[in-house]
């Protein structure tokens, strides 16, 4: 590995700190680092072309940013845990530093996890968004429900151009694998394996319709027709929010991109700490 890029937490003043050190320390051999702060998308990918491997500092958040600015290279991502959780994150700060040349021996592995290709469909006024901002790429998940307003929305949802159902409810996730420890598991979804392909639907607080969660498989496209007679929102990894008005489609499908993430620990990881990471009490 000869091109490092760090993307930093820029609220965190400790994640700064913490990037510049681990700068200097992959800057001391023959690579070459760059660093930024997760929320500049553009400024970073400008510097992707060559880059070896990313270093996320922050928390699952800045994860997710990250994992959509690597979009289309496909470099692997190491994650520094700052946050709370720490779902996605292999080390902690405190031993970051000190672990980081084991990496760079090539001690470690990759592991792949899906992404969802988000399209919004704009029939007439349907969507408030901007010529060439209607694709988007989530790790995590992709909400479409009401907006400020305490009334439900009704979400048509299709199943590979098939009627499910009509939810009424406060909104529908359509998540990964990734996402199954999110929003989805606090609106009492389940939790799918990592290295899982499927994908799950989960409404939010339904009102006379299914509650129940629905794992699909991989080929699945979800398609959700938003009627509604008041502002209902789509939010892509909870990091990108855009209203939708009545006759707004959203489609939903395995992208065609992956998140890679540079591991040590074997992948029984995740089970042995799940508990732990959730506060889960035995």
């Amino acid at each position: 590995m000869k091109r490092f890029g760090i993307l930093y937490q820029p609220r965190l003043s400790r994640a700064k700190a913490l990037a510049d050190e681990l700068a200097r320390l992959l800057g001391s051999g023959e690579g070459s680092v760059w660093v930024c702060s997760a929320w500049e998308a553009d400024k970073a990918r400008a510097q992707m072309d060559g880059t070896d491997l990313l270093l996320s500092v922050g928390g699952d958040g800045t994860i997710l940013r990250v994992a959509r600015v690597a979009v289309p290279w496909s470099i692997p991502i190491l994650g520094i845990n700052m946050g709370h959780l720490g779902f996605m994150t292999e080390l902690g700060a405190e031993d970051a530093l000190k672990k980081l040349p084991l990496f760079l021996e090539s001690r470690g592995w990759v592991e792949e996890r899906v992404m969802l290709r988000v399209e919004i469909v704009s029939p007439g006024e349907g969507v408030s968004v901007g010529p060439g901002s209607k694709v988007f790429d989530a790790l995590n998940d992709v909400v479409v429900g009401r907006s400020a307003i305490s009334r439900v929305v009704h979400v048509e949802t299709y199943i590979d151009g098939g009627l499910l159902t009509t939810y009424r409810a406060d909104g529908i996730i359509v998540a990964t694998a990734t996402g199954s420890t999110g929003y989805s598991l606090a609106a009492g979804g389940p939790i799918l394996y990592p290295q899982s392909k499927d994908l799950l639907i989960k409404p939010i607080s339904p009102h006379l319709s299914m509650g129940n969660a629905l794992i699909l498989p991989s080929t699945t496209e979800v398609e959700l027709r938003v009627r509604t007679g008041h502002q209902a929102m789509i939010s892509v990894d909870g990091q990108i929010d855009l209203e939708l008005q009545s006759g707004a489609i959203v489609r939903v499908m395995l992208g065609p991109h992956c998140a890679r993430f540079l591991r040590a620990n074997p992948a029984s990881h995740f089970f042995t700490t799940l508990t732990k990471r959730l506060a889960y009490r035995e």
